[in-house]
């Protein structure tokens, strides 16, 4: 529900999007990026999920990524991530992360039909937060 209330890099407030990352370190990162100092959790928790048929998630290729896509108001991205979204034609989209553009991001779309029958959680894990990430 955070996507949909707040928008994010790839959509604006009111689109339903699902942000997660490839691994479970880049999600660590992610998230440790929204969080004031003062609001950091004790812990954190990583959902591992798999998906059924990876060919549904598009790749953007890099030629596709709006100009001054690093920056967080960019409209642009923003405009991009909710076209791709709006048909629902498509499980996700993989984008580069912002922290660390060698590892990939994949936002899912909640709508998509079939959505539950392709996304499925695998484990629920508790990470506590290193005190010296901060």
């Amino acid at each position: 529900m955070g996507a949909f209330r707040a928008g994010g890099r790839w959509n604006d407030k009111g689109t339903y999007v699902l942000y997660t990352s490839e691994n479970s370190s880049l999600a660590f990162l992610e998230n440790l990026v929204h969080f004031d100092m003062e609001e950091i959790p004790q812990d954190l928790y990583i959902i591992e999920m798999s998906v059924t048929n990876e060919d549904l998630i598009y790749l953007i290729p890099d030629s596709d990524y709006p100009k001054d896509w690093l920056n967080t108001d960019n409209l642009a991205c923003k405009i991009l991530g909710d076209q791709l979204f709006s048909e629902h034609k498509l499980l996700g989209i993989k984008v580069k992360s912002a922290v660390n553009r060698s590892e990939y991001n994949i936002l899912l779309d909640p709508l998509f039909p079939g959505y539950n029958d392709l996304v499925k959680i695998i484990d629920v894990i508790k990470i506590p937060v290193d005190r010296r990430l901060i």
